[in-house]
């Protein structure tokens, strides 16, 4: 019982790290500021989007220091890496330092590694604690890192809501203070084991309860936020904070509870049950007989192929059948898309020199790439695209719609896991209906410039980011083994800082060749500020067309992996009504 509720308390430390370290989110909250204080060209701006994107591509030194260091040392490194880039932005943007723009480009990339140290941290935790659940804990943790600009703009409103340095502030000194909080049970967590059945059963339900309380909190944020900031009174916004950090101790409790009552249960029916002991020992014992009998067949005829308890093994009559049966799928010109250099079976480990020369990665990696990370930069410009369109007032509440959004988007990504005995459809499938609202939105943007298609717009992005983000340590798990997650997902994750670059750099030059041509020149500090539609509507459209690209590649990727995914399930189905 205390080695379980250590695991749970884990898991809900995980949740606050990550809650409070998606410190990325909140840039378009102080960009304008910092623009302003730097006298930078909108490309200047979107460089230093770039380099903390670019501190993402810096988890692998992470996972390497690892293997030669404590967590908790590594835990605390990160915050240290954030406290000191966030911290001296603050200082800058205070005007109590002066920085050239290579070294504020160098702590910005400081503060990014922070963030992806965090990250990896808690995909360790997870994955040692949870390895039956892996899917749902990893969800469930890193959707809670998509609500962290919402949780910063409350706590910025309880402060003050009209300084927007206070969030580099926050940015710097509250992932110390969280990492500080969750050392206590991380010191105290039990070794790593693998769970019963019994075990696995109860920890779905705790993580159905968990991602009920986790929507609850997305909507108390989402509608709630967005009151403490019009409203501008501190008092309703420290009302709402308490609400808000009520929520997020609140998993804490349900474990136990649950726990609780089940051994309550047990105890109570305990003299009940003593007279089935003998009946329950004579059942076993004909099982066995039977499993026996099973087993002698089995070695003499081919009519029963063997398979173990490993969810990826599979004989090779599976394999042929597999084949077969996706050859016939391929017809005309999708068969070279589908056919070559198929992966057919789930969870074969793949080294990272193998690793880049499938079709299956690539295809993953653009999605990757058109999809989700296009939906990042999106966030990183959301304090330029409100301000072009005349909506400077509402940046925090519009932030807070995308926070919000996308850790709604992140929670989405556990339904094939909750679903998977009822609706069974292949991970990457999802993946790609996720990427369907992507292009509709950025093509709404490019028509309207409507506050409506504004929030619309932003809240289907940040969905939509929101799901393949989370669900990618999943799927880079499922197609590429589980062992090899650490190296392969940070090699999948430098489209990143790649994807940033690009379309911040598509977006920038357009913004700064509209300046000229806006309806009216403004002059914010030393900064020059395009105003009107014409800003960002040529980069909305050509965001649109890149983002069906992701949507045709996820499609391919779906294609190609739905008979491996398919073979699993037919294993899973299989071993189930064996066992019962």
């Amino acid at each position: 019982m205390v080695g379980e509720s250590r695991r749970w308390m884990i898991l809900v430390a995980t949740t606050w790290i990550q809650a409070f370290t998606g410190t990325n989110l909140d840039f378009s909250s102080y960009s304008s500021h910092l623009k302003s204080v730097l006298g930078i060209s909108q490309l200047q701006l979107n460089y230093l989007s770039v380099a903390s994107d670019l501190g993402k591509a810096f988890g692998w030194c992470c996972g390497v220091s690892l293997l030669y260091l404590p967590l908790c040392l590594l835990l605390f490194m990160a915050a240290f890496m954030g406290l000191l880039g966030y911290g001296l932005q603050w200082l800058l943007i205070q005007r109590l330092i002066s920085l050239p723009y290579v070294l504020v480009f160098l702590i910005c990339l400081l503060a990014g590694c922070s963030i992806s140290w965090f990250n990896t941290l808690c995909y360790v935790l997870c994955i040692q604690h949870f390895p039956s659940n892996r899917p749902l804990a990893l969800s469930l943790t890193t959707g809670f890192n998509g609500v962290s600009a919402a949780l910063y703009t409350l706590i910025a409103n309880a402060i003050n809501p009209h300084n927007d340095s206070l969030y580099l502030s926050l940015n710097a000194l509250v992932p110390l203070s969280i990492s500080t909080l969750a050392l206590v049970p991380i010191l105290r967590q039990p070794p790593p084991q693998n769970p019963s059945s019994d075990t696995v059963r109860s920890d779905s339900l705790i993580f159905l309860l968990l991602n009920g309380i986790a929507v609850f909190t997305g909507l108390y944020l989402l509608l709630l936020d967005s009151l403490s900031y019009n409203t501008y009174n501190v008092s309703v916004a420290r009302i709402l904070l308490g609400g808000a950090i009520l929520l997020l101790v609140l998993p804490l409790s349900l474990p136990g509870i649950i726990y609780s009552h089940g051994w309550a249960c047990q105890t109570s029916h305990s003299s009940s049950n003593m007279g089935e002991v003998e009946f329950l020992e004579l059942q076993k014992e004909l099982i066995g007989s039977r499993a026996t009998n099973m087993s002698f067949n089995s070695t003499s005829t081919d009519d029963y192929p063997t398979s173990t308890d490993d969810d990826h093994s599979t004989s090779t009559a599976d394999y042929s059948n597999d084949i077969a049966y996706s050859a016939q799928e391929k017809q005309g010109c999708c068969e070279v898309v589908t056919g070559k250099d198929q992966l057919m079976r789930l969870g074969e480990e793949h080294p990272a020199w193998m690793l880049v020369r499938r079709w299956d990665f690539w295809l993953y990696y653009i999605a990757y790439l058109c999809g989700g990370t296009i939906g990042l930069a999106y966030s990183n410009n959301l304090g330029q695209i409100s301000e072009s369109l005349g909506y400077s007032s509402e940046t925090n509440t519009i932030v807070t719609l995308y926070s919000a959004c996308s850790f709604f988007g992140r929670l989405l990504s556990a339904a094939p896991d909750f679903l998977k005995n009822k609706v069974y459809f292949a991970r990457t499938g999802w993946l790609a209906v996720a990427l369907v609202p992507t292009p509709l939105a950025f093509f709404w943007l490019a028509l309207s410039g409507s506050k409506i298609a504004l929030h619309a717009g932003t809240g289907l992005i940040g969905l939509s980011s929101g799901f393949v983000f989370a669900a990618a340590v999943s799927i880079t798990s499922e197609l590429f083994g589980p062992n090899s997650t650490g190296v392969n997902h940070n090699i999948l994750i430098t489209n990143i800082p790649l994807g940033s670059l690009l379309y911040g750099l598509l977006a920038a030059l357009v913004y700064d060749s509209n300046i000229e041509s806006s309806k009216q020149k403004v002059l914010i500090g030393e900064a020059m500020v395009c105003m009107g539609r014409q800003c960002y509507q040529q980069t909305f459209f050509w965001w649109g067309c890149i983002s069906l690209l992701g949507l045709a590649c996820s499609f391919s990727l779906f294609l190609r992996t739905r008979p491996a995914y398919d073979h699993f399930e037919r294993n899973r189905k299989q071993r189930e009504s064996e066992f019962f």
